[in-house]
């Protein structure tokens, strides 16, 4: 038997569509499943008072690598002891380099675990060796370049908090709004670098160009339970779409940059840094502009209404009629269901 023929049996499928759409798709489930329903709990327990809420959101948050972990083996076709392995890998990807150290440790880490699972008679100690030594190894190999390329990155957005607001509202919506669709978390990347005020209420306008406009331009293929998923929940379930027809993230992009600067210069919205990242996830974004501005008045509620909802909907849904037209957009491009 070749080499070739060994994946065969062992199910690795070494391509683009089991790593970058598959896994990258699951991926998003499992942050979702963990780090971005913990955020949610955290605000409706501040906001309501509920203690119990804060408790809850804080083990969920705290199961973010073994979630992204578990989603990527399971959509790997990975036997259930590498799935179960996969927990350790996913914790030390996400410990060491974030959702993407996750990412990339499980991945490897799955496949090597399917690879010998089964072909000794001490499986149960070789294959859960196998993927927790090679995912902890890659965790700690790719964990300190994935931080370094976090840290410029939170440092490009601050020196862009510095700039004029016009050029600011532009420059931090977009990278943050193109971060919440990227399998980073925006939401720590805010909270790590503190960002508040008018620079934090572009970010919001960012994330929430990407969600919104997502859910409604693919509303379609998705219909309302896109609407939720996409618009309440993650705009990153389109990662996999973006992978294939990249043309499919211009719209919402678009749409943030101009949002972005109606937030700093017309509306001036300020949020605070755990809401900036979050856009209309849970609705965390809006309820952190009302806390931020407490006495915003009723310019605050026109600016979160036009900017959180209508503009990014109306606008991202233009030019992806747009798109479609020209052909850019194909029928099903946008599906979440694949």
């Amino acid at each position: 038997m070749n080499f070739r023929d060994f994946l065969k049996k062992k199910d690795v499928n070494i391509t683009a569509k089991a790593y970058f759409l598959d896994a990258l798709g699951a991926m998003a489930f499992g942050l979702f499943a963990s780090l971005l329903i913990g955020t949610i709990f955290t605000t409706l327990g501040d906001k309501l008072d509920v203690p119990l809420f804060l408790e809850i959101a804080k083990y969920a948050k705290q199961a973010t690598g073994a979630a992204i972990g578990v989603a990527i083996a399971y959509s790997l076709h990975a036997p259930s002891l590498v799935i179960f392995s996969a927990v350790t890998a996913g914790i030390a990807g996400n410990a060491l380099g974030g959702p993407v150290g996750a990412y990339v440790a499980t991945v490897v880490s799955t496949e090597l675990g399917k690879m010998v699972s089964k072909e000794t008679k001490i499986d149960i100690l070789v294959t859960p060796s196998v993927v927790i030594i090679s995912g902890v190894l890659l965790a700690m190999f790719v964990g300190p370049g994935i931080n370094a390329f976090m840290e410029a990155f939170g440092r490009f957005i601050e020196n862009a908090t510095e700039m004029r607001p016009f050029i600011m509202g532009i420059i931090v919506s977009v990278s943050v709004g193109m971060a919440l669709t990227l399998p980073i978390s925006s939401a720590a990347l805010c909270i790590a670098i503190g960002l508040s005020g008018i620079a934090a209420g572009a970010a919001t306008a960012g994330c929430c160009a990407q969600m919104v406009g997502f859910a409604v331009m693919s509303f379609r293929e998705n219909r309302w339970s896109g609407i939720i998923s996409q618009g309440l929940g993650t705009s990153m379930l389109q990662m996999p779409n973006i992978i294939k027809n990249p043309l499919t993230w211009l719209p919402p992009t678009l749409a943030s940059a101009i949002t972005g600067p109606i937030s700093t210069c017309v509306f001036q919205l300020e949020n605070v840094p755990i809401g900036a990242g979050m856009g209309t996830c849970g609705l965390v974004g809006p309820f952190g502009i009302i806390t931020a501005m407490p006495e915003g008045g009723a310019m605050m509620w026109i600016g979160i209404a036009l900017v959180c909802f209508v503009l990014p909907a109306l606008l991202t849904w233009l030019l992806g009629e747009m798109f479609r037209k020209l052909n850019w957009i194909k029928e099903g491009d946008l599906s979440i269901n694949n």
